[in-house]
């Protein structure tokens, strides 16, 4: 879930879509890519931005890879990263 307060940038999400179609097999983010895409048309919904979350939860290894090059998800995503 979004941080109280956080602000998603749809130009930093569409700039990290490309970053990530361009390095990393889509094949491997199908998932991630196209919840970015939904979240991208509306940055504050946050029922867009749990399925963008989730996905991301269920890469696996590639997670690793998609915060190589789209770093802004880190910081998005840095709540759900260091949860206990």
């Amino acid at each position: 879930m979004k941080k109280q307060g956080e602000i998603v940038n749809a130009m930093r999400i569409e700039e990290s879509i490309q970053a990530l179609e361009l390095y990393v097999d889509s094949r491997e983010i199908t998932s991630l890519l196209a919840a970015m895409k939904v979240l991208k048309t509306d940055p504050q919904n946050d029922t867009y931005f749990e399925s963008m979350e989730n996905a991301f939860d269920n890469l696996g290894i590639e997670q690793g890879a998609v915060l190589t090059y789209a770093p802004y998800l880190s910081v998005l995503l840095s709540e759900a990263l260091f949860k206990d």
